[in-house]
């Protein structure tokens, strides 16, 4: 396999992230491989894997917002968040709950949520990552961290079980918001389900199974060249020459986008991604330059 593009990958539970990136490699034939945001063991989903020169990308699409199915059992709560860890406490106040109760539960975490990480992450605190000094019982006091969980709902209630759907900002910890949706129903609560459906405006609906990673024909009609990876960014187009200064790694004039600075743009010639850079001052800069297939 050769060429650029971002692949969509549906993880099942089990294996980790990087065991997903692994297998990619091998069965792509290429080394280059990274993947846009962990996802943890037990749970499953979407992973953008990107391939080849679009490993550069993925910082453009780590960002992107997360959408989520959970499940979250109330009345116990776990050392890890999930059903993997050990139960530090129990309650059936759960027993006495109406749907109303848990809906407002869940609407009261809607907009910014300042959120402390898990003690199982991998938050790195001293250069180590969190998960390995909590498995050594060390427990270290972590600052709540500012997330955005733009929209969440409930979708089934099967006492103690509840069922949500999240849309949130990158760096949410689905675990700690089941945690803290138990805390605030006086119950305590883990996870017992997690699955990404969808990164930004791509689902995993139609994404690859780590065995069609094998097929050729499935991961070309699943092959999401770099501009389309990019979507989200605004779209910059130049002509031929500009493009071939570009990828020189020149700057270019761009009175017609004005002086205001927009973030990153994709720079475009066609359906070619050029570059990605910023326009400041009626002038494009390059900050990563593609060459020409």
């Amino acid at each position: 396999m050769t060429g650029a593009g971002v692949l969509p990958l549906d993880k099942p539970e089990g294996p980790t992230s990087h065991d997903m990136v692994a297998q990619a490699r091998r069965a792509l034939k290429e080394r280059r491989v990274g993947h846009t945001g962990t996802l943890d063991p037990f749970a499953s989903g979407l992973l953008l894997l990107c391939i080849g020169r679009a490993t550069r990308l993925a910082e453009y699409l780590t960002g992107l917002d997360k959408t989520y199915e959970a499940v979250a059992r109330l009345g116990i709560a776990t050392d890890s968040e999930d059903r993997d860890g050990a139960v530090i406490s129990e309650s059936d106040g759960w027993k006495g709950f109406d749907e109303a109760a848990v809906e407002a539960a869940l609407v009261g975490f809607s907009g910014v949520v300042h959120q402390v990480p898990p003690q199982f992450s991998a938050k790195k605190v001293g250069g180590e990552a969190m998960y390995l000094k909590a498995r050594r019982g060390e427990r270290v006091e972590l600052e709540a961290r500012q997330v955005h969980i733009h929209g969440i709902e409930l979708l089934e209630m099967d006492l103690p079980d509840v069922r949500f759907r999240v849309r949130c900002s990158s760096g949410t910890y689905v675990r700690s918001l089941a945690r803290d949706i138990g805390e605030s129903l006086g119950v305590g609560a883990h996870l017992t389900y997690l699955r990404r459906t969808a990164v930004g405006a791509f689902p995993v609906q139609g994404a690859l199974s780590p065995d069609e990673l094998e097929d050729p024909a499935r991961v070309a009609a699943a092959w999401i060249d770099p501009l389309a990876a990019l979507a989200h960014l605004p779209r910059f187009e130049v002509d031929a020459q500009a493009a071939g200064d570009l990828r020189h790694g020149r700057r270019v004039p761009a009175p017609e986008a004005g002086s205001e600075d927009l973030g990153p743009v994709a720079v475009a010639h066609g359906a070619d991604l050029v570059a990605v850079g910023r326009i400041s001052g009626g002038v494009l800069n390059p900050s990563k330059v593609f060459p020409d297939d």
